[in-house]
């Protein structure tokens, strides 16, 4: 069981940024697609961004296309520590949600909530007006 963890949410005022960072207690981290949801109070779960296990293929969606981008690092030789980041810059009152890391192994840069396996419990972001 791979076990994921988000961190890095706040309150920010609008037209700010943050970075939220996933992290997975797998050695093999790096051999992941992942993914970034978010949903807000009342609302269903929305794709953000996503990232294939190869790095080669990222999507976005609509809504945070040019403010929002995702990475991977891995700064360990052995893949023992890789974190997937997701840079959100220019942020407005309607990016205020949960953020949710999500992993699937050896996956595609899928928009779809159903295609990964592993999820963490959220990180909440406020963008204040």
């Amino acid at each position: 069981q791979v076990q994921v963890v988000e961190s890095g949410g706040g309150l920010v005022q609008a037209g700010g940024s943050l970075r939220l960072s996933c992290a997975a207690s797998s050695r093999t981290f790096s051999s992941y697609a992942m993914g970034w949801f978010r949903q807000a109070p009342g609302k269903e779960r929305e794709f953000v961004a996503s990232l294939s296990w190869t790095g080669g293929r990222i999507n976005y969606g609509d809504s945070v296309k040019g403010r929002f981008t995702i990475s991977r690092d891995t700064i360990s030789r052995d893949n023992a520590k890789t974190t997937v980041y997701l840079q959100m810059n220019s942020l407005k009152p309607e990016d205020t949600a949960v953020y949710y890391c999500a992993a699937r192994f050896r996956g595609d840069a899928s928009n779809w909530a159903g295609d990964y396996d592993y999820w963490g419990q959220g990180t909440q972001v406020t963008v204040s007006s």
